[in-house]
């Protein structure tokens, strides 16, 4: 009997050493902040407020000062942090609003899932910005928890003072900013001082997710609302810094960050857990005092110069990455995906990503360059530049510029208009302000960049080019508009369209039968039934099969100046019974807008009382938006939607 309990014993105590043996998942911190520019952090140059808590986090481990954000735009830029792709790989663009009816993919592996492979708890707390509708908030994307808000705090039906918007703003019509728990609102965010306590929220979530979780690996994902406008800060920090608001409002930020810290030292799990912090994209710059630095970088947030997607980032993991290190490697926000899938040995999803394994550089590898190129999309999918190495080529492109404009203040913008640039190529190294075009010093250089952009169109394409690439996935959809409703009957139905001028890539719709395929379009653009021009006035035909007795024509069109749609300046019917000889059957003209408003749907609709066979349809486009909206200087969009035959 007593072999017999030494004998278990020592089993018991062999399967416990195997136990100890098995390596310990390390818990993920990822701390997000808006519009933080590159010099937005003291150990990054910032002056005027402190952030002792981020420069701490540097002094323990690992600063990354060649990093960036994939796009320099809300949604597409947290669409690559969670998935790992580039965001026009997947057809996330823009900023989401409340009208959006798409978002992200629910196909699309994000980071949330990854790691639930190997059993990890997720939360996400702060700014979601990947779709609004039920498919596409967090809970249904691999978060357990989820407390914030589902889009920009600057969505909402208040103005740059506070005070309620007016009818006449194109904002008025937004709802109240609805704050999340789970899948439901729970209450709303309507005054500034409202906004004030929300860094606050955010941090006392993520610190009860932590305490619940200590015991078990966790994904923690902290997407602060802020720097973006509108500017808040609590009671603790507001006034307290020498730069104002914004100084109150990083510096709050700081604090949570070392909330954080110091939660995971309470808890016991500081020294295994991988704490990551920086931003979606660059500072706002034409909000003034309210915006951040690029620290000298060219332009910022909207622009696929530096400043607009260079951004700092800071990695602390103690047990595996030394104190105080810099790596001037290159990586961006898409990196992190895979390199926590190598971290704790999960399989990455099958479909591709666009990020490489990056730990060689967190394991203190300093001859280590895993990744050595980057492309800058922006838009839906322009590919505006390509970097290898330290040498950027920046393709031709129309762009917004703060360079030579007064900025605002106090949370009120100043001009941001669009300009054109030319090719380009900059040395990095020496110039990463982006000033001294060399293209002419460094032809072989230029032509081994173009190299990646002929590669980057074929697999993503590039719409500034025509472009539409073989490898983009489909955005996740809903058509609230038609999904209860079977689609509108008239005699044109499903015939195919003739088209004398192309639509856009951008906007194709359902393609050649988007104009009679029975779905309309409502006043939200991104329906998807909608089908674009910008380059040239449309001009289709559509053949019937027989002749046929038509009494009325129409077509329908989106107006939305806000986003540069404008409805048509004239459109004529015309109809033929052999499709040769053509017949005007009516001609309409239509007032160009003289300011802003509300999306609207226009209708150009004759009557015919005719047998026809053939229908074309003439539209005149406004060609560049008017002298009174900001876009004056760019080409205007036209959507048109379904050519009704009745």
């Amino acid at each position: 009997m007593k072999k017999l309990f030494t004998i278990l014993l020592f089993s018991l105590l062999f399967q416990g050493c195997k136990e100890s043996e098995k390596p310990v998942l390390p818990n993920i911190v990822i701390i997000f902040a808006d519009d933080l520019g590159y010099g937005d952090i003291t150990s990054f140059g910032a002056t005027g407020y402190e952030t002792p808590n981020i420069d701490k986090m540097g002094a323990n481990g690992l600063t990354l000062t060649h990093f960036y954000a994939v796009q320099a735009v809300c949604s597409a830029s947290r669409a690559g942090l969670l998935t790992g792709c580039y965001p026009n790989r997947i057809g996330i663009s823009g900023a989401y609003n409340h009208n959006a009816k798409v978002g992200i993919n629910p196909d699309e592996m994000t980071l949330a899932e990854l790691v639930k492979q190997k059993g990890y708890a997720t939360g996400v707390f702060g700014k979601w910005h990947l779709g609004h509708l039920a498919p596409f908030l967090p809970l249904q994307n691999g978060f357990d928890e989820f407390a914030g808000l589902p889009y920009s705090n600057d969505m909402w039906p208040v103005g740059y003072d506070g005070k309620p918007l007016d009818s006449m703003h194109r904002k008025s019509s937004y709802p109240p900013l609805p704050f999340y728990e789970g899948n439901e609102v729970v209450k709303y965010i309507e005054t500034l001082e409202d906004q004030d306590q929300l860094t606050k929220t955010y941090t006392e979530k993520a610190l009860q997710f932590i305490q619940k979780n200590k015991s078990n690996p966790f994904l923690l994902y902290l997407p602060h609302s802020m720097p973006h406008v509108p500017l808040g800060a609590s009671e603790n920090f507001k006034g307290k810094s020498e730069q104002g608001l914004y100084g109150d409002v990083v510096s709050e930020i700081d604090w949570s960050v070392g909330e954080i810290i110091q939660e995971l030292k309470n808890s016991g799990i500081y020294e295994n857990t991988i704490v990551i912090f920086t931003s979606d994209n660059g500072p706002w710059l034409n909000y003034g005092n309210h915006a951040g630095s690029t620290g000298g970088l060219r332009e910022g947030k909207g622009t696929s110069f530096e400043g607009g997607q260079r951004v700092p980032c800071i990695i602390q993991w103690p047990t595996n990455i030394g104190k105080g290190i810099t790596s001037s490697q290159l990586s961006a926000t898409i990196d992190l995906f895979p390199t926590i899938a190598s971290l704790i040995e999960v399989p990455l999803p099958e479909n591709k990503i666009d990020g490489v394994d990056i730990s060689s550089i967190l394991k203190g590898d300093v001859n280590a360059n895993p990744r050595n190129e980057l492309l800058y999309y922006y838009n839906y999918n322009d590919l505006e530049a390509v970097r290898k190495d330290n040498w950027k080529l920046v393709l031709p492109h129309h762009h917004r510029t703060y360079e030579g404009q007064l900025p605002g203040a106090n949370g009120f913008p100043g001009l941001a208009p669009s300009v054109f640039t030319e090719l380009a190529l900059y040395d990095l190294r020496r110039d990463p302000g982006e000033e001294y075009n060399v293209l002419e010093l460094y032809p072989d250089m230029y032509k081994e960049l173009m190299k990646l952009v002929v590669n980057a169109r074929e697999d993503l394409g590039d719409f500034i080019t025509e472009n539409e690439g073989k490898n983009r996935r489909k955005i996740g959809q809903i058509d609230l508009v038609t999904s209860n409703r079977p689609p509108i009957k008239h005699l044109g139905l499903n015939k195919k369209v003739h088209y004398d001028t192309p639509y856009s890539i951008r906007y194709p719709a359902n393609g050649e039968q988007s104009l009679t395929d029975g779905h309309l379009g409502s006043i939200e653009n991104l329906t998807l039934h909608w089908q674009g021009f910008r380059e040239y006035n449309p001009d289709f035909t559509v053949e019937l099969e027989i002749l046929t007795r038509i009494n009325t024509l129409s077509v329908s069109f989106l107006e939305n100046t806000a986003s540069w749609i404008f409805g048509p300046e004239n459109v004529s019917f015309f109809g033929s019974i052999d499709g040769k000889q053509y017949e005007l059957l009516g001609s309409l003209h239509f007032d160009t807008p003289s300011q802003i408003g509300d999306a609207s749907v226009i209708e150009a609709k004759i009557e015919v009382k005719k047998e026809l066979k053939y229908i074309k349809v003439k539209i005149q486009k406004i060609q560049n938006c008017p002298d009174w909206h900001p876009g004056h200087d760019q080409l205007a969009w036209l959507f048109a939607d379904e050519l009704k035959i009745q």
